[in-house]
Formats: structure tokens, C-alpha cells, sequence
């Protein structure tokens, strides 16, 4: 197999956006996206507030620059840099300079696809590190990312190579379309039941100030249980592998790995975990390690409040408004609605399971990531022929 030895600025154009000042954004329109909004778009989350350009604009810098088009690959290099993202046939955002590179025009020699996957290799993003100045917030410049030296095989190599990754991707990708279902139907399934009150023989039971006759309105502090301490892992002490998954406040469900069995948390419930500044809340069905500074570890001490209860009507509570602070505090101070035994039993039973079949498709997703990740460096280097 033929190997090149090359720079990627060789391959295709480097190069950024037009410059839209504050005042030229508008509060509808066509998206204008930063690396957040990159970031969420990598992870599959749903974009609910950004910047927007106006229509005219934007068909503006088409006509005069032009715009990102199907397959052309844009990189975060602010802040959180080196996160690839391939252009899709349903996009359509304009974004801005100086937060990504857009990476277009490729030549016959390299893949678009194929240097996504080389940027999200160990070996693409210990350069890319290398490359990024500053202090308070790096950033990645274009000049020096032009200048990154890759190893390619031929283009149909690469070609194969892209396939046998995006199999495992595309896997992954149905996994979490199915996830992102189920939790929508569980949240739906509690909107009706504890908002609306639309739950089971409601129409026979009285409503008291909004209060069905024999619930409860608690704070949360007020049915949070004690868990016993266990030693906490340090961010820098997270392995890439391991026997006992770290479980922190960051987006990543599992963030880590470590061997240090002291550290297990094990309870044989689900526990609830939370981040205290980033209000991200994770159901954890299996022993882990509990990860840095921030993550808080809930359970319920009531009986009528069973953990997927608890879980979901924390998921209800919009804490946005505290912005960069230690949320845990307010989380407690917060009301939720208490319901009899009867009807907490009769949630779990219908809601466990799902949450059940959720954590079967997070491993699935897991082991997948985890055997693409192996074989990467491996198909990238032609250790393994593709």
C-alpha cells in the first residue's frame, strides 16, 4: 500500500467566513453558528437559541464568497478546538470568523471524510493541539493548520477506510435516534400525568389549588436521600479504558475509566446524577466511580417517589436562569408534586422499562464507539488493510 506524506492546506482550501459584526445579526433568519453550536451539532443535540443573519445576507456572501456546500468539512478553533464537522445536504447555517475553519475544495488526492476521521484520531488531535496559541482561550490559526503534516494511503483507500468507520457511526447514530425516542416519550408520558394532570382515574379525584387529593407538593431537598461517600476520581486521573466507568457532570454519559475499586458507587438502584454547573442530569443504572468537582449523586427517600419519578420531574425543572453558578442549591429549593403510592407505582412500572432499554442502547453505543476508536488508528495507518 502507497503511502503520501503531505500537508492538508496541499489538498484543499483553508479558510474562514465573512466577518458579520453584532449589529448586522438579526433574531430570525438564517442560523449563524459559533463552535457551542457546532459542538451541540456533533453531539446530536438540539440547537434552541443561536445567533441568525437575514436572508438577503446571507444569499449576499453566497453570491459574493459563496457558503458551505455538501461535504465540505468545518473545524472548531476556538475555545473547544479541533471538533470536525462534515457539512450535510440538510444544512444550511453561516458562522463565524474566527471560531471555524472551513475546509473545502478538496482534490482527488484526499477525502473530505477521511481527514475527519484522521482529525478525530489521537494523532490528529495531538497535532492540532500543538499548533493552537494563547492563553486564556486558544485558538487554532489557519496559517498553521494549513501546514499539518498527514500520511494518506490513495484515495480509494481512504474511500474503503471512511465506509468501514461510517458503519460503525451510523450504527451508533440509530442507537441514539432510538434513545432520544424513548426519552421523549417518557417525558411526554410525565407531562401528561404531572402537569396536565391527566393521570390515571383523574377524572374521579379532586383537585385542590392545582394539588390532587392526596399528593403532595415537597421541595426537592425535602425527598433527597443521603448516599454514602466514596472516593472521588480526578479529571486527570480518567483512563481511556477500564474496569469501572467514571460517571461526572460533563455532556459524555460515561467520561472515563478507572480501576480504583474504592471509588465504586453501588447502591443496586438507578441513581440520579447531576451536574452542579452544568444542570446536566444522567440515569445511572450500573456500579461507576463518581468523577471531579461538580457531580452530585441523587436518590430518592421517599416511597412513593421512585427514582424514574424523581429523575424526570428533576428533568422538568429549568434552572437556565442562575446561569454560571453552583445549581445544586437551587435544584433543592425547587417545588415538585408528590403523588400517592398508587400512582408513583403505576409511573415506574410503565416508565422503568424504557429507561431500562435506554441504558441497553447507551452500552451498544459504548461498545461501538469504543471497537471504532481500536480500529481507527489502526485502518489509518495501514496496520489493518481496509
Amino acid at each position: 500500500m502507497n503511502y503520501e506524506k503531505t500537508t492538508i492546506g496541499l489538498h484543499c482550501t483553508v479558510t474562514s467566513s465573512k466577518r458579520f459584526h453584532a449589529s448586522e445579526r438579526t433574531k430570525d433568519g438564517v442560523p449563524f453558528y459559533c463552535s457551542k453550536e457546532i459542538i451541540k451539532k456533533v453531539n446530536g443535540e438540539k440547537i434552541t437559541e443561536c445567533d441568525y443573519i437575514s436572508e438577503d445576507a446571507y444569499n449576499r456572501v453566497k453570491e459574493e464568497y459563496g457558503v458551505p456546500q455538501t461535504g465540505d468539512l468545518l473545524i472548531t478553533t476556538r475555545g473547544t478546538y479541533g471538533i470536525p464537522y462534515i457539512y450535510k445536504e440538510y444544512d444550511k447555517f453561516y458562522f463565524a470568523d474566527g471560531n471555524l475553519t472551513w475546509l473545502k475544495d478538496f482534490d482527488d488526492k484526499l477525502d473530505a471524510e477521511y481527514l475527519y476521521y484522521w482529525i478525530n484520531s489521537y494523532e490528529g488531535q495531538k497535532k492540532i493541539d500543538a499548533i493552537a496559541k494563547g492563553t486564556a482561550q486558544k485558538a487554532v490559526p489557519i496559517a498553521l493548520l494549513k501546514e499539518i503534516e498527514i500520511v494518506i494511503p490513495e484515495n480509494p483507500i481512504q474511500k474503503k477506510v471512511v465506509v468501514i468507520l461510517k458503519n460503525y457511526d451510523q450504527l451508533i447514530e440509530n442507537n441514539k435516534k432510538q434513545i432520544k425516542l424513548l426519552e421523549e416519550a417518557a417525558q411526554r408520558l410525565y407531562k401528561e400525568w404531572f402537569i396536565d394532570l391527566r393521570f390515571p382515574g383523574y377524572e374521579e379525584t379532586e383537585i385542590i389549588d392545582g394539588v390532587p387529593k392526596d399528593w403532595e407538593k415537597k421541595l426537592i431537598g425535602d425527598i433527597i436521600g443521603k448516599i454514602p461517600r466514596t472516593k472521588q476520581i480526578k479529571t486527570s486521573d480518567y483512563l481511556s479504558e477500564g474496569a469501572i466507568p467514571v460517571v461526572d457532570q460533563s455532556r459524555d454519559f460515561i467520561a472515563g475509566y478507572t480501576n480504583d475499586k474504592d471509588s465504586v458507587v453501588n447502591l443496586e438502584i438507578p441513581i440520579i446524577v447531576f451536574g452542579d454547573h452544568t444542570r446536566i442530569l444522567k440515569y445511572i443504572q450500573f456500579p461507576f466511580a463518581k468523577g471531579a468537582d461538580g457531580t452530585q449523586l441523587i436518590i430518592s427517600d421517599k416511597d412513593n417517589m421512585p427514582q424514574s419519578l424523581l429523575y424526570l420531574s428533576l428533568k422538568a425543572v429549568d434552572l437556565s436562569n442562575y446561569h454560571y453558578a453552583r445549581h445544586f442549591k437551587y435544584l433543592k429549593a425547587e417545588i415538585i408534586l408528590v403523588p400517592t403510592q398508587e400512582i408513583g407505582d403505576k409511573f415506574d412500572r410503565i416508565v422503568s422499562p424504557m429507561l431500562n432499554r435506554i441504558q441497553k442502547l447507551r452500552d451498544i453505543c459504548n461498545k461501538s464507539s469504543q471497537a471504532r476508536d481500536r480500529l481507527l488508528p489502526k485502518l489509518l495507518s495501514g496496520e489493518i488493510e481496509a
